[in-house]
Formats: structure tokens, C-alpha cells, sequence
């Protein structure tokens, strides 16, 4: 099995950011200069994920990923605010290859079908907020997990992946900048 090493970039602002369990964002560096240097030493993709998008309804990634995209030749996904076809588009014209996709798609599950359809599953990345509830299963969560939803994050990766999402990003909000590795048993429920 190949093994692919992804970089994920929480942007607020101008900047790269990091909290725990997606809380208490502190600044850690400049989008530009970590991707050129994750670049350098190899890295296979690079996701951006504007993390207060959705919440304040825009998407002002642009420029970024077209000055990322100029010098960093690799996969380049972007996620955060993304409601549209039309943010689609611009997004991919920017220079990205991908988008990530959740507090919209949540909101409307067909926009899934909808980007897979204009522009291929492989273009279409589901992004899973999962936190784990005192059943023991996981909730699904929007807008940079301050939004708990009725949905059961199992029963939404399959509904995401017939809807025509080509790959799914889970994030552990229970595991997020804890330094405590990837949340398995979350992993290996929603692969099994």
C-alpha cells in the first residue's frame, strides 16, 4: 500500500492557525512559507481549510491559492465557505485541484452530487467534523465544530460517498492538536 504524507492548514485570517479539539486558535505561521517548505521535503498534497468561513459566509482564499499554486506543484485542496458550483469553479480556476466540503453540504446534502457531477468526484472531498457522544458513536459537526447536527457521522460518510464525494477528510475533534496521534477507532468504523 502507498502511503500519501497530507498537510493540513488551518487558515484564519492571513494565518496558519492551531487549537485543540478546535479551540483556542493560535497563530503558528504564514499559509505561503509553511507550504513552500512542506514542498520542499516532499509532501504528496496540501490542504488549506479557512476555518471561520462558513461562519462569517465567505470564502476569501483566492489569492492565497493562487500564489500557493504558482510555486508549489502538488495537490492542492481548499476548503471553508464553499456553498456553490459557482465557489467551485472560481476555487479550481485559482489554481486548486480540490475542494472540501461540509457545513454546506451538511446543510445541503445534494451539493455533493451537485460539484460531483459539474466537476468529477475526484474534485469532491468530504470534510467530517466527528465528535464521539456519550453512546459511543460519533456526531457529525458544522462550522468548525460549534454546530452539532442530528446526523450520525457513519450513516453520513456513506450518504456523502453515494452522493459522489471521491474522498472523505475526517476530523477527530476529540484527537484535534493533542498530539495524541489519529483517533483509530473513528477511522476504522467509517473504513469497515
Amino acid at each position: 500500500m502507498l502511503n500519501r504524507v497530507i498537510a493540513r492548514l488551518d487558515i484564519k485570517s492571513d494565518n496558519v492557525v492551531r487549537g485543540i479539539h478546535m479551540e483556542g486558535l493560535r497563530k503558528v505561521g504564514k499559509p505561503e512559507q509553511m507550504s513552500a517548505n512542506y514542498y520542499s521535503h516532499g509532501i504528496d498534497e496540501i490542504i488549506y481549510i479557512d476555518l471561520v468561513a462558513s461562519l462569517y459566509g465567505r470564502n476569501h482564499l483566492l489569492s492565497l491559492i493562487e500564489k500557493t499554486s504558482a510555486n508549489v506543484f502538488i495537490p492542492l485542496c481548499i476548503g471553508g465557505g464553499i456553498s456553490s458550483p459557482k465557489d467551485v469553479e472560481n476555487i479550481l480556476r485559482a489554481g486548486a485541484d480540490k475542494i472540501a466540503i461540509n457545513t454546506a453540504a451538511v446543510k445541503n446534502p445534494l451539493l455533493i452530487k451537485e460539484i460531483s457531477y459539474n466537476f468529477g468526484s475526484q474534485c469532491v472531498v468530504s470534510q467530517i467534523e466527528a465528535k464521539k457522544n456519550t453512546s459511543g458513536s460519533w456526531d457529525v459537526l458544522t462550522e468548525n465544530a460549534r454546530q452539532t447536527t442530528s446526523k450520525d457521522v457513519i450513516d453520513w460518510a456513506k450518504e456523502c460517498c453515494d452522493l459522489g464525494a471521491g474522498e472523505l477528510l475526517v476530523i477527530s475533534v476529540d484527537m484535534d492538536g493533542t498530539r495524541r496521534g489519529f483517533d483509530l477507532e473513528l477511522t476504522n468504523t467509517i473504513s469497515s
